[in-house]
């Protein structure tokens, strides 16, 4: 299949819209020609920092698939003028890390994963979970608590020798996307996935909101109940943030 860039009016960004089967397809296809490739998501976080931060957008623009994370990005871009087939819901095409990585058994040929983020013990319940989730597949992990460049060089080493297929990367944002602007070029040929805070998620550590409260879009009330100090800011602060760097750039000159 064509992966199509489509704008998210409003916001000013592109995406690749896929639901979860054309996801699998899509991986399927990268993990049997064995090349580099980038898969990352969209919500208000990642939109803000595309517009505040220029190496974090030129990360975007070159990656192979940009997901819809967020439930305002998605109801922005189903406002657009672009088709999409007849019969599939809007809310199919929203897909948050912990949507498709339980469909990691349909991407043929896939054979070895890596799991790099989060503490020591989520990150091998997670590296178990998805030994379950793809039997046939070979699944290796690294944790990620307290990143630096001792670690980051190791990652590097330890992936180089591993040599996976696809590797979920889940450092947060944007120090996961940073991660890869600054090594890819050093990396092993696979798939990186951007996975933010999924590792955990996955592992059961941090608990997932209901899948109809998902599909309302109030993922966000959840996480701001649990985690009230990490979520406020993103809830109540940086919706204005965003607000005030896209009327800047829409008052900008266009060269």
């Amino acid at each position: 299949m064509t992966l199509e860039r489509q704008r998210v009016p409003v916001l000013d960004v592109d995406a690749t819209p896929l639901t979860v089967p054309e996801l699998t397809e899509v991986l399927t296809r990268y993990v049997a020609e064995g090349t580099i490739r980038t898969v990352v998501g969209h919500n208000l976080h990642s939109v803000t920092l595309c517009h505040s931060d220029p190496a974090f957008r030129r990360f975007y623009d070159q990656s192979d698939v940009v997901l819809i994370d967020g439930a305002p990005v998605l109801m922005l871009w189903s406002r657009g003028s672009q088709a999409r087939p007849d019969g599939i819901p809007v809310m199919d095409y929203r897909l948050g890390s912990t949507d498709w990585i339980p469909a990691l058994a349909d991407v043929s040929g896939l054979e070895r994963i890596a799991v790099i983020g989060a503490g020591p013990v989520a990150n091998s319940q997670a590296v178990a979970r998805l030994a379950a989730v793809v039997p046939g597949a070979r699944v290796a992990g690294m944790p990620g608590e307290g990143w630096n460049t001792d670690l980051e060089e190791s990652a590097v080493a330890w992936l180089s020798e591993f040599r996976p297929q696809l590797v979920l990367l889940g450092l947060g944002m944007p120090l996961q996307e940073q991660v890869l602007t600054r090594r890819l070029g050093e990396l092993p040929p696979a798939v990186y996935c951007a996975v933010g805070g999924a590792i955990e998620q996955i592992a059961g550590i941090q608990k997932l909101a209901p899948r109809w409260l998902g599909r309302l879009g109030l993922e966000w009330a959840w996480r701001l109940v649990l985690h009230p100090r990490r979520v406020a800011y993103r809830v109540f602060g940086e919706p204005w943030l965003l607000a005030g760097l896209l009327v800047r750039r829409r008052l900008q000159p266009r060269g």
